[in-house]
């Protein structure tokens, strides 16, 4: 089979491994540190030990701290055009996936210019080709979820059309990554959940796209393992450094396993619900619908789930009607199997809106799935999911 391995970010991991910060060579003389408003990042003196961080490698350091939980179009163009006027030459996102998606965001515009949408491909983007390379990025995720400090995505929402897209290009890639355990420790339990069963996601639809390949099997296989033997026991003690290590490496590996294959169309409807209601965070979003999801291939591909049952359970002899049952008994021990759309605004007329936005706004999700998903079919899992 062809397939083609490309990862090009040079990834530090395991605990204190930010401490090599300030021994690497640096991608830049100054750097833009891309943060949310949040005060712990100044509190617990994050902040400060990064730019101390990056002095000792001798580069001066300018913040921007306006990053939303769903970073947005605006935000981007905002920081990028500060990172042109004071002469930035790289960009360091440190926080969840919101920080680092803007920090490869603004990197790829503070090297070109024009409008964001220029660059997007799907929706009212214009679909315009990288002319330059985006300034270099460092990754520091202090979350364990997203994986973006392994691939070239980004997630970003158009606030006047509620168009919340992934889009990426090689270009994109971190060109390091630093994923210390530590720095995720203090996760309160409900976030954890909400980031790990993202991996997971991530993990379990790059497994059943068909673009899959032998290389992102290995590593979604292997992010499902690890999150089912330690996702439920970092929730329940978010201070077991061991268990922190073992959930931060799945996401790292599904990260890869986005760059490899895919996300399927449970991304596409989630981000539609998240693009009008950006109170909701991404994994609450996934989980709402997940179940019913993933009920709709097993008898399309019952080998590949099998092979995810025995991931998620550590038995070699599960079969493919095991995943089901074990991924909602994850949820209810992490506390988040009963999540409800109702608690976050959502009422059941915009279901119809989401269903459409997903199919217009990234319908290529729904062309790599084990079979075609309706228009039906997405409004079923939308109504069965719905409380």
């Amino acid at each position: 089979m062809q397939h083609e391995f490309f990862i090009p970010t040079h990834i530090y991991f395991g605990g204190g491994c930010l401490e090599k910060l300030g021994e690497i060579k640096l991608p830049g003389k100054k750097a833009m540190i891309v943060i949310t408003p949040d005060a712990w990042i100044v509190d617990n003196g994050h902040l400060a030990r990064l730019q101390r961080l990056l002095a000792k490698g001798g580069a001066e350091s300018v913040v921007y701290n306006k990053v939303h939980p769903n970073p947005g179009k605006r935000q981007v163009e905002e920081a990028a055009l500060l990172c042109r006027q004071e002469n930035c030459d790289f960009v360091l996102g440190f926080g969840g996936g919101s920080s680092i998606d803007s920090a490869k965001s603004i990197a790829l515009l503070a090297a070109n210019g024009g409008d964001f949408w220029d660059y997007i491909a799907t929706g009212s983007g214009a679909g315009k080709p990288i002319a330059q390379k985006p300034l270099p990025v460092i990754a520091v995720p202090t979350t364990a979820g997203t994986g973006t400090e392994a691939d070239p995505w980004v997630v970003v929402t158009k606030e006047e059309t509620n168009e919340k897209v992934g889009f990426g290009a090689p270009e994109m890639f971190p060109a390091v990554s630093f994923v210390d355990p530590e720095l995720m420790v203090s996760v309160p339990p409900r976030l954890t959940a909400f980031q790990g069963f993202d991996a997971l996601f991530h993990a379990m639809e790059g497994y059943i796209a068909t673009v899959a390949t032998p290389i992102s099997d290995v590593f979604a296989l292997r992010s499902i393992s690890l999150l089912g033997q330690n996702l439920v026991r970092v929730v329940q003690n978010g201070a077991d450094l061991q268990a922190r290590e073992a959930v931060a490496l799945a996401s790292t590996c599904s990260g890869v396993v986005e760059s490899l294959s895919n996300c399927t169309s449970n991304h596409s409807i989630a981000q539609a619900m998240g693009a009008y209601h950006d109170n909701l965070p991404h994994g609450a979003a996934l989980l709402m619908i997940a179940n019913e999801y993933f009920s709709s291939f097993v008898d399309v591909i019952p080998e590949r789930y099998a092979r995810m049952a025995q991931a998620l359970t550590g038995d070699p002899a599960a079969t493919a009607d095991r995943l089901l049952p074990t991924l909602y008994e994850m949820e209810k021990a992490c506390g988040v199997e009963a999540l409800r759309m109702s608690d976050y605004g959502i009422g059941p007329e915009e279901l119809e809106v989401f269903c459409t936005n997903a199919l217009e706004i990234a319908g290529e999700l729904f062309e790599i799935e084990p079979r075609p998903i309706t228009r039906e079919r997405v409004m079923e899992i939308l109504q069965r999911s719905y409380r």
